[in-house]
């Protein structure tokens, strides 16, 4: 990069998934090693790095009043967006003010680049690979500011349910090799990491594309030494197989009691127009074989309100099916139009009203399911890493089945796991724990 980039400041902001805050950490490193070092808080930037979401309109709508907020907060800095936003509507994108670079999904990790050009010529730039003819996988495996290091093992995904435009954002799925992976887990350790965090955008699809598979990926990066926590950030129910559940259950050394799996919709009906790959009695199947081996795992689940073909009589078998399920909490999200997928064609809209009481009533149940689950870890001793403080006196760390839990700051014990007896529910905060050590 030129000589320029020395005395340059970067900020940089996220939306969305795992897997965005994983590229947005490789990013900050990849640019630091460049001289563009991360700008401290209440510095101004020279650049605003942002990397958007768009799963739904609403994550397009919060990218837009983000770049918005960044161009009015600072006029001197230069706005680099990246992606799925970037990748889908990159003509949109570039029309916002202050915004300099455009980069789509396979060109996010070559940023550097991209900046290096931009300093010489000054010129707006608006670079996106059409996707599918983006073939290559770049890992990466940071953390940031944070404790976890998040993995990113797979990209891209193969199922084209008629409601997403992931595949359209992110291409074809693909895979990292076990062996580079595995090396990046003991790069972590030898940083002094302690958990991992495996992301992707459908982890279960990893290796299908290269000769590799998802079981041996998981065995090889529990015999890492100095890792001693990994979390999976979500597998479709499909690819989550009993042996894995088996596995995690009786064999694996660090593989946490959590799981985290998109279900979408509680009726069959409404998940053959999704074009989902399973129906409700496998993901039940699937549900009770971990709570029958891991009676104490956390269980997340993603389940959408109001999509097209959401009859009445198919959201009361959906909201029962939901219900019956021994769940920790629900994920839940208003079913967005997203331009160009095959869900438009489907008919039967749910009007916003009612959407909303939909989504108000999976809310309800998912604070009932979690009230609960929390209720019965009073008492319980379980381990918990604790994580950077964020506030002066009291530390927050995750518990192995992922409650999050509040201690007197003892400076020591960070990114320690240490054992801590859940004592009660914060009064003032319904999702966490005090405890004591």
């Amino acid at each position: 990069m030129t000589d320029q980039t020395n005395s340059l400041k970067a900020a940089y902001f996220t939306l969305g998934c795992k897997l965005n805050f994983a590229e947005t950490s490789t990013l900050g490193k990849i640019l630091s090693g460049k001289g563009i070092m991360r700008a401290a808080k209440g510095e101004k930037p020279d650049l605003c790095i942002v990397n958007t979401c768009s799963v739904t309109e609403m994550a397009d709508k919060k990218g837009r009043r983000l770049i918005r907020s960044l161009a009015t907060r600072y006029p001197e800095a230069s706005i680099v967006v990246t992606g799925c936003y970037a990748q889908l509507k990159p003509d949109e994108v570039s029309a916002l003010p202050g915004v300099d670079i455009v980069l789509g999904s396979n060109e996010k990790l070559l940023m550097a680049e991209y900046i290096d050009r931009w300093l010489i010529d000054r010129k707006k730039r608006t670079e996106v690979t059409p996707v599918f003819s983006i073939s290559e996988f770049r890992p990466s495996c940071e953390r940031g500011d944070r404790t976890r290091f998040f993995l990113k093992v797979q990209d891209g995904c193969n199922y084209f349910c008629t409601y997403c435009t992931i595949p359209y954002a992110r291409g074809r799925s693909r895979s990292g090799v076990t062996e580079d992976l595995v090396n990046m887990a003991r790069e972590a350790a030898a940083a002094g990491g302690k958990e991992i965090v495996i992301t992707g955008v459908n982890i279960g699809e990893y290796g299908r594309d290269n000769g590799q598979d998802l079981f041996t990926l998981l065995r090889r990066l529990d015999e890492v030494e100095g890792i001693e926590r990994y979390r999976i950030s979500s597998i479709e129910p499909n690819l989550l197989t009993e042996e894995i559940i088996r596995w995690i259950a009786e064999e694996a050394r660090a593989f946490m009691p959590h799981f985290h799996i998109p279900l979408q919709s509680g009726s069959d009906a409404v998940l053959r127009l999704m074009n989902r790959r399973y129906d409700t009695s496998l993901f039940a199947s699937r549900i009770s074989a971990i709570r029958t081996m891991i009676p104490n795992a956390f269980i997340g689940v993603d389940i959408i309100a109001g999509a097209r073909g959401e009859t009445p009589q198919e959201w009361d078998k959906s909201l029962a099916f939901a219900e019956s399920l021994d769940v920790t909490r629900y994920h839940v999200f208003p079913y967005s139009e997203r331009p160009g997928t095959k869900a438009l064609l489907l008919g039967d809209i749910v009007s916003q009203e009612e959407k909303h009481r939909r989504v108000g009533l999976l809310t309800k149940l998912s604070d009932k399911k979690m009230e609960s689950f929390m209720k019965k870890s009073l008492g319980s001793v379980r381990p918990v890493l604790w994580e950077q403080p964020s506030g002066e006196g009291r530390m927050h760390g995750l518990t192995d089945n992922y409650l999050r839990v509040e201690a007197p700051l003892d400076t020591s014990l960070i990114n320690t796991v240490t054992p801590t007896r859940l004592i009660s529910i914060h009064p003032d905060e319904p999702e966490l724990i005090i405890s004591e050590i």
